[in-house]
């Protein structure tokens, strides 16, 4: 029975609907003198490989100080386009009353995201969806390169097992981060990836989106006629994987 979920931010729990990109393209102007003209891959990815394969494709070779005048500016860009994320930006469906079923069942829920946290902590405070979340015990974006030794890094402040352990996100990284440390995923087709794809990335359980705060909570809880292959799932819409 997992007693801890490691929530992935954008796509998982809220959509920006383009303000992310606009705050990374300032940010980066910010940081290096130069408009963003193009951006690298962004799913799944953490934000300082973002920026170092987006320097990379305007034909800049970055440095960590680079990194963190950018980091700084897209700190203070959330900050200040507070508004602009809350009045285009939204909340996903059933995002509100997963957390809130999760903390009634006393899981403690915590953020690992490639995110730096500033941004994370802003972009789930403006929809409401920060109380329950315990951010000392998180892990984001600029203290680690790879999902994996974030997840992993997240465990050890938790100090918490991975079996005691599951990650809700909605990238095949998310699913091989966790994997990779033996977490157990929950993964949601609510951003780019869709249910094939995850389920090729190896996801224990494909949710279509967070609306049934029931049967997240029965699958955090790891219910085994959840884990079976052959498991009758009436009315919801999970797919297994295996």
């Amino acid at each position: 029975m997992a007693r801890l979920v490691l929530w992935d931010v954008d796509h998982a729990l809220i959509d920006t609907r383009g303000v992310g990109r606009e705050l990374s393209a300032a940010a980066f102007e910010a940081a290096l003198g130069q408009p963003m003209r193009q951006q690298a891959k962004i799913d799944g990815i953490t934000e300082p490989v973002i920026f170092r394969e987006t320097a990379k494709l305007h034909g800049v070779t970055t440095s960590r100080p680079d990194f963190e005048r950018f980091a700084n500016a897209l700190a203070d860009g959330h900050l200040r386009r507070a508004a602009d994320l809350r009045e285009r930006g939204h909340a996903l469906p059933g995002a509100a009353t997963a957390l809130d079923a999760l903390d009634a069942d006393g899981v403690r829920q915590t953020v690992v995201s490639g995110n730096i946290r500033p941004a994370a902590q802003t972009k789930l405070s403006v929809f409401g969806l920060d109380r329950h979340i315990l951010w000392e015990i998180g892990a984001y974006g600029e203290e680690r390169d790879a999902r994996a030794d974030l997840v992993r890094l997240c465990l050890q402040r938790a100090g918490t097992k991975a079996l005691d352990a599951v990650l809700i996100g909605d990238t095949p990284a998310d699913v091989k981060g966790a994997h990779a440390n033996g977490v157990r995923v929950i993964a949601v087709a609510s951003g780019r990836s869709d249910e094939a794809a995850l389920r090729a990335a190896g996801a224990e359980t494909v949710l279509s989106d967070l609306r049934d705060a029931e049967l997240l909570v029965e699958l955090v809880r790891g219910n085994e006629w959840l884990s079976r292959k052959d498991a009758p799932l009436p009315g919801s819409s999970v797919s297994a994987g295996f």
